[in-house]
């Protein structure tokens, strides 16, 4: 592979030897990288460069990472890996209910950095195609509304119908990649990460929670298809609305 055809990974920390040393480190296993200090240079990046995976710390002064997932997530499609802290269980938690795709704890070698990379970029490579991120947009579908900014879904009475993280977690991936069939491999990274010791329910269990919530007749999905051997698939309509 080319230069310009390798991935290209953005490496966000405020340590500049970290990011000097990762980033010598990526280059030399092929990948293109650019490095940012902060929320304002990471923006600044992704106005100028197309970016396939951002690495990025969690303790930085300012915006800190956990802020800067949520936009990640708000504004891009670009996967996350997340570098923690050892004591701090809960942001990594935290984290991984964002939508990061994967994280890990400092210290750590690199080479263990760059097998994740690699995992989570061929997961990536391998999801169909989804719409453009959904933030900021109110959608319709079978007669339901979801807020997204707001995380409000209201039946076709208007009656607010109130979802846990898995389950509305689970809803935005149907939801961006409708029509296509999800194995539950791919349901499992694009809602939960890699982190089975946080989030040990089954995939099946949880869209048998979501469809309880939001099918007329569970026995009768007309929204959440059960393909045999292949995983789910999103089957109805879904439209923006003002």
């Amino acid at each position: 592979m080319s230069t310009d055809q390798s991935p290209h990974i953005l490496v966000v920390d405020d340590h500049r030897d970290i990011r000097d040393l990762l980033g010598r480190y990526l280059r030399e296993h092929g990948f293109r990288v650019s490095l940012a200090e902060s929320g304002e240079a990471l923006r600044k990046v992704l106005r100028q460069q197309r970016i396939d995976l951002v690495v990025l710390d969690i303790m930085m002064p300012g915006e800190d990472g956990l802020t800067l997932c949520r936009y990640l997530r708000e504004h891009t499609a670009v996967p996350v890996i997340l570098l923690t802290a050892m004591s701090e269980d809960t942001d990594r938690i935290i984290g991984l209910e964002m939508g990061a795709d994967d994280y890990l704890t400092k210290p750590f070698n690199p080479r263990e950095l760059l097998a994740r990379i690699k995992a989570v970029l061929r997961r990536a490579q391998a999801l169909p195609p989804q719409r453009a991120g959904l933030a900021g947009r109110q959608l319709r579908f079978d007669g339901w509304r979801l807020d997204v900014d707001r995380h409000e879904l209201c039946d076709p009475d208007g009656v607010e119908v109130s979802l846990s993280t898995a389950e509305y977690n689970l809803l935005i991936a149907f939801l961006e990649h409708a029509g296509h069939v999800l194995s539950r491999d791919q349901l499992l990274d694009l809602t939960q990460g890699r982190d089975a010791q946080v989030f040990d329910r089954s995939i099946d269990n949880q869209v048998s929670r979501l469809r309880r919530k939001i099918e007329r007749d569970t026995r009768n999905p007309r929204l959440i298809k059960t393909v045999w051997g292949g995983g789910y698939q999103w089957i109805a309509d879904v439209e923006e609305v003002n």
